[in-house]
């Protein structure tokens, strides 16, 4: 438990300028309702971060406590940090957390609940505001290019009928079917994956913010301190004085100083093609939209798109992770353009429109973060890369431990395990670095 009693916690920040070239998010309208901090304000409820996490949160907060004063603020704008970057991924499996392939079995089936608890949450959201954010419930591939990998295909096929997930182990030819590319040798098809648009989605939990929730954007938390029972925090100009605080910012609760020995940010960058025309289309077998995982952790994520687009990552990196210039932005687009080639090769070089990079945050062991760090201090975040459904669910239930109650998802949350203590800088980072090295030379057939 942290106690916080005078001094301000003098935060380092590391400030990150999204780059504007996310084509999830320029797909989108301007928004023209945007409100920064310009006041001194008092509040009940405190939410640092407007993700996923943070406005799952506000929104159910403001059912349960509907006579409270409940302000959310983030440093840049709402729902256009990773939330609307990502990948588009609500999965219900996975097969590479972080760094490991999770063999405890028990582990494992609490958090397959806890990924089936965040699509049940999406999907009653999405359905009580009639969302669209090009919902498919195609399933998803893990893949490799690597027959090596067909042993390890078999064994997570066994693991998933023995939880009883609908899967399929796909040969080199099913999955030229599936997709419309010879690349791949071995996969394995899971059917409860969903892929969606995360712009779109994290767009519609902005504009149905109630009413009695008080939303500033671009404005940064600069320090904060606890003083008896309230929690006061400066930004640049204005403070806002809290009887609670619930952080939901994922890859920056580290900078936050918020479990910063328990989790660690890291950048992807990402690609996206323009349309393919109808003769592109035609030429990879007008396949259904899909979505491929690595098999090996550092190989490619890939997906196709409801407009034909083509998405791809493949970099992650934990030097320097809040800066990515145009020129390394640049740089991870011809890794992003090769990747494509590798698998299309008949799509012409100009293909890709837009790179991107985000924001993660990863533990040592995969598990997320979701605590009472103090009695009126809370924290939600670190999903490993499946924020889409975990941290939606993560902000409704951290809302309601806030709130002083309890819930049967709070139950199945506090059964997985805890993330594992992490060593200080800069052994922590030489650490990752190395671990990421060796991964991407295991996985460099699948980038």
């Amino acid at each position: 438990m942290y106690i916080h009693n005078i001094l301000f916690h003098n935060l380092k920040i590391l400030r990150l300028t999204n780059d504007n070239s996310c084509v999830w998010i320029n797909q989108l309208q301007t928004r023209n309702n945007i409100k920064t901090l310009s006041e001194n304000l008092i509040c009940d409820y405190l939410i640092v971060g407007a993700g996923y996490t943070g406005l799952s949160a506000a929104r159910k907060l403001s059912e349960i406590k509907r006579t409270s004063k409940i302000i959310v603020v983030d440093a840049q704008l709402a729902g256009e940090g990773g939330s609307g970057r990502n990948s588009g991924y609500l999965v219900d499996t996975t097969l590479n957390d972080g760094f490991t392939s999770n063999k405890d079995i028990n582990n494992y089936k609490t958090k397959t609940k806890i990924y089936d608890l965040g699509i049940k949450t999406v999907k009653k959201y999405i359905k009580e505001f009639q969302v669209d954010c090009d919902w498919n419930e195609c399933g998803k591939y893990f893949a490799s290019s690597n027959l090596k990998d067909e042993d390890k295909s078999i064994l997570f096929s066994k693991l998933l009928n023995e939880l009883g997930f609908q899967n399929e182990v796909l040969d080199k030819s099913k999955l030229k079917d599936k997709l419309g590319i010879s690349f791949y040798k071995i996969g394995v098809y899971t059917k409860g994956g969903i892929l969606l648009n995360p712009a779109k989605l994290a767009r519609s939990m902005v504009s149905t913010l109630p009413d009695n929730v008080e939303l500033y954007e671009n404005t940064e938390l600069l320090k904060w301190k606890k003083v008896t029972n309230n929690i006061e925090c400066q930004f640049d100009k204005n403070q806002i004085k809290a009887k609670k605080i619930i952080f939901c910012t994922n890859g920056f609760l580290k900078s936050l100083n918020i479990k910063k020995n328990f989790s660690f940010p890291i950048t992807l960058t990402a690609s996206m093609t323009r349309p393919l025309t109808e003769n592109e289309f035609k030429e990879i077998g007008s396949p259904k939209e899909w979505g491929v995982l690595p098999i090996r952790p550092m190989g490619a994520t890939i997906r196709t798109t409801k407009d034909r687009r083509i998405l791809i990552r493949n970099t992650a990196e934990v030097k320097n992770p809040y800066t990515m210039d145009i020129s390394n932005l640049n740089k991870r687009s011809k890794l992003h353009l090769a990747g494509i080639k590798k698998r299309f090769p008949n799509l012409p070089d100009n293909i890709i429109e837009n790179s991107w990079s985000g924001i993660v945050c990863r533990s040592g062991n995969g598990s997320q973060i979701f605590e009472k760090i103090d009695n009126n201090i809370y924290a939600a975040g670190c999903y490993n890369g499946s924020g889409i459904g975990v941290g939606t669910l993560f902000g409704e239930q951290i809302a309601i431990m806030a709130s002083d109650q309890q819930s049967d998802e709070i139950s199945v949350i506090e059964e997985r395990k805890k993330p594992n203590w992490l060593p200080p800088q800069p052994f922590l980072n030489l650490g990752i670095y190395t671990r990421l090295a060796y991964e991407r030379i295991r996985a460099r057939s699948d980038v």
